[in-house]
């Protein structure tokens, strides 16, 4: 299934990076950058969590939550949020639900080989759940000025 702008958000439930229960509906009510990305502290995935970072207040400030979401456990997304002193909340998708259901696993290439990843997608969801904006191609080191233009 191939969300669209419209649709409403896939509520989810998983783990933040204390191991505490979260959940997408927790937030209905609040605007919601859900942005997924391939893996901590790699150069790309560093870049776009750093720019939500410098700009997280202008984000607050419109209203938004930042949520990202990720294949990695929640000792990986702890120490990615201690070394680059991110703000907002990891959500730990280790049993990749939440990529596939909101149909971001997909099959990649790399020098030749293929295989199943994480594609950097962000979607930006209104306080009613519903799916404002989906973002395919997100500039690492510009996003937040991507979501707020």
């Amino acid at each position: 299934m191939e969300l669209k702008k419209g649709d409403i958000a896939p509520d989810f439930e998983s783990k933040d990076q204390h191991g505490n229960p979260i959940k997408l509906s927790d937030y209905r009510g609040k605007k919601v950058i859900l942005y997924f990305y391939p893996k901590d502290d790699t150069p790309g995935c560093t870049a776009q969590s750093c720019n939500l970072r410098d700009n997280y207040s202008d984000l607050q400030q419109q209203g938004f939550e930042v949520l990202g979401v990720s294949v990695d456990d929640e000792v990986s997304h702890q120490k990615f949020i201690s070394k680059f002193d991110l703000p907002f909340t990891l959500v730990a998708d280790t049993d990749k639900k939440i990529v596939e259901q909101y149909g971001v696993w997909q099959e990649k290439s790399m020098y030749g080989r293929k295989y199943m990843g994480t594609m950097r997608y962000t979607f930006v969801i209104d306080e009613n759940g519903i799916i404002q904006e989906i973002i395919t191609k997100v500039k690492t080191a510009d996003h937040a000025a991507q979501i707020l233009k």
